[in-house]
């Protein structure tokens, strides 16, 4: 078994170190500001740079985000505040990221889209439609909630009472889609054209991002598939099917966040209560290769409950309830099974039981982060947090307030998240090609530059060479990618790179899961790369905490703890050739501040006594599968 921290030597490191300040810097220097054309930028050989994005983000026009306060940020101010510029927040508050994103696409919700703004603003389009007409009569006779009932149980039952009329949705989707192509700078920032599908059934989320690769000549073909049509994601996926067949076009959906799903995101039946089919199994591995593990309603990579041996697994969970604010199971056994259709490890391990039941796993997904947040600000920032919802923007109030009022306690909410990703450009054609191919990964804000390869035929000297992610791709697959064989265990090359403005690392782990003869599944955690002179303790497999530099009186932390550069060449000391598994890589910061405690010394409020004040801040890579031949 080897577990060492090895040091790379100092031009790999520098080189490193000049390769992640670009990775953050929200542009490249291939394109001209003013150049819209992708062929005029350069493609390189293999991915040399990760770019950072957000691909869940709400504006006004989503029904929520409008009703909740947001009567002014629409998609043309987000892709300003994305590409670094200062903005009018909500209640003349100033907005500015400290380093600029890469990519980043709006995806208000399908359902409703851009009505309620219509209404208030007197579009006839809608205003004078039979929708319209009974949401105004509502409001006047007092029933102002009345409206957003109606869209609840429209994505509830997956069928709307009333819908606005085609040529309404075609008009909002078109206005989306325009202020898309304005943003799009090839090689310097890439936005897509996408929205959200937000299937509620029983109030368990089980919604998808949808995101298309094409520019407006194809996505304008169409009008985007509501849960208020369907809300059977089989629905989905044979529209979007529709709509490649139907335009020559490329088009994914990403499952979100299930940690509010009513433990349906996983698991092995469908969002109707009937078992999986083939079917199924095929359309959900085919069009959801992605999923998001962490966003601003919490972390969604483990539990607990599901992973007792994991001293990492009680990261800003939430599973108290769900949408609908329906309480989570009392019953053990119960709990458990509920949870485990929400966490996306759990999710992981089904997939190879599935794999072996249907020839197909619908779980080999990659994992992304991304924002989820309702301001139209894709912020993930501890130390510059804005919220989910406009309530639960900066302010002295927001530690000790509920989002929109009502929901939950601001509290609650996670600074997170972001997608890395590692492409050959920054264009639409190439970060989809990654996004296909599952050469991403998920952070919960910092920008940490991680790269994971497996292969037969990596040697120690290759880690050691500048270009070493050359190797990789030769010799193995990266990221997202599948082995093959039979015989000895593979070897694995992991580096970890710090955000250059953030915090040390603490450790790098990978994380195996595998299903033995007997058809149980497992898990493990292997503590590969680590700061200091810590030694994993032979029996538990664990290491010593890496300390805590946090003050508390002024929401500041040093690095004079951690490491800014961790690297391993690993090799699973646990492999069996006959049996599948997968692997992926958790990276750790150092203890700094959660944005609850920067809010606490900036606004000089007592925080809630269970809010918690120090956080661990990490990157999940995607996995590595092994299938035995």
């Amino acid at each position: 078994m080897r577990t060492r921290v090895e040091k790379p030597n100092k031009s790999m490191f520098l080189l490193g170190m000049v390769a992640a300040a670009l990775s953050v810097s929200g542009c490249s220097q291939q394109s001209d500001e003013n150049d819209k054309s992708a062929g005029s930028v350069e493609v390189t050989d293999y991915p040399e740079q990760v770019y950072w994005g957000d691909l869940h983000l709400h504006t006004l026009y989503s029904f929520d985000s409008y009703n909740f306060g947001n009567k002014t940020f629409g998609p043309d101010d987000a892709y300003r505040f994305a590409q670094g510029e200062e903005v009018d927040a909500h209640g003349g508050k100033k907005a500015k990221l400290e380093q600029p994103l890469d990519f980043l696409m709006v995806s208000d919700h399908a359902e409703f889209t851009g009505v309620f703004l219509g209404m208030e603003k007197g579009n006839p389009d809608i205003a004078d439609t039979p929708l319209g007409k009974a949401w105004a009569a509502m409001n006047e006779a007092g029933d102002t909630l009345g409206p957003m009932d109606e869209v609840v149980t429209s994505l509830r039952d997956g069928k709307a009472k009333r819908q606005p009329p085609e040529a309404f949705r075609k008009t909002i989707w078109s206005e989306l889609v325009e202020a898309a192509e304005r943003h799009n700078k090839p090689g310097k920032f890439t936005t897509f054209a996408g929205y959200e599908w937000t299937s509620m059934p029983g109030g368990g989320n089980q919604h998808r991002v949808v995101v298309y690769k094409d520019d407006k000549d194809k996505t304008l073909q169409t009008i985007p598939f509501s849960a208020a049509d369907s809300n059977n994601p089989l629905d989905l996926w044979r529209y979007l099917a529709s709509y490649e067949e139907k335009t020559g076009g490329e088009v994914i959906a990403i499952a979100h966040n299930g940690n509010i799903s009513n433990g349906n995101m996983f698991g092995y039946v469908q969002s109707d209560g009937s078992p999986f089919d083939q079917e199924y199994v095929d359309l959900r591995a085919r069009w959801e290769p992605l999923y998001e593990t962490t966003q601003v309603k919490g972390d969604g990579e483990s539990h607990p409950l599901l992973s007792p041996e994991d001293e990492f697994a009680d990261f800003e969970n939430w599973d108290e309830n769900n949408i609908s604010m329906v309480a989570k199971p009392t019953d053990p056994e119960e709990l458990r099974n509920w949870l485990g259709g929400e966490y996306a490890r759990e999710g992981l391990k089904q997939g190879l039981e599935l794999q072996d039941q249907f020839g197909v796993n619908p779980y080999q997904f990659g994992l992304i982060g991304s924002t989820d947040s309702h301001t139209g600000l894709a912020t993930s920032d501890d130390v510059n947090f804005w919220g989910k919802f406009v309530e639960s923007e900066p302010s002295k109030e927001r530690l000790n307030s509920k989002m929109a009022g009502r929901l939950w306690e601001n509290w609650r909410l996670t600074s997170s998240g972001y997608v890395g990703v590692w492409a050959k450009a920054n264009t639409r054609e190439e970060l989809f090609a990654a996004f296909k191919r599952k050469e991403v990964y998920a952070t919960t804000g910092p920008r940490i530059a991680v790269r994971f390869f497996g292969g037969w035929d990596y040697q120690a000297a290759d880690l050691k060479v500048s270009d070493y992610a050359r190797i990789g791709y030769a010799k193995g697959v990266p990221m997202g990618g599948v082995l093959s064989g039979a015989g000895e265990a593979p070897r694995f090359m992991v580096t970890a790179m710090k955000d250059p403005n953030g915090a040390n690392l603490d450790r790098v782990q990978v994380i195996k899961g595998w299903r033995s003869s007997d058809g149980k599944l497992h898990e493990k955690i292997y503590e590969v790369a680590f700061s200091g002179e810590r030694k994993v303790d032979p029996v538990t497999g664990k290491i010593p905490a890496v300390g805590n530099t946090v003050n508390f009186k002024d929401a500041t932390y040093s690095n004079d703890i951690g490491e800014p550069f961790l690297s391993t060449m690993w090799i699973d000391p646990d492999f069996d050739s006959a049996l599948s598994a997968f692997y992926y890589v958790r990276v750790l910061e150092i203890p700094t501040p959660r944005w609850t405690l920067y809010d606490a010394v900036q606004f000089k409020v007592k925080p809630p006594k269970d809010a918690p004040l120090v956080t661990q801040e990490r990157a999940y890579s995607s996995p590595i599968w092994y299938q035995p031949s």
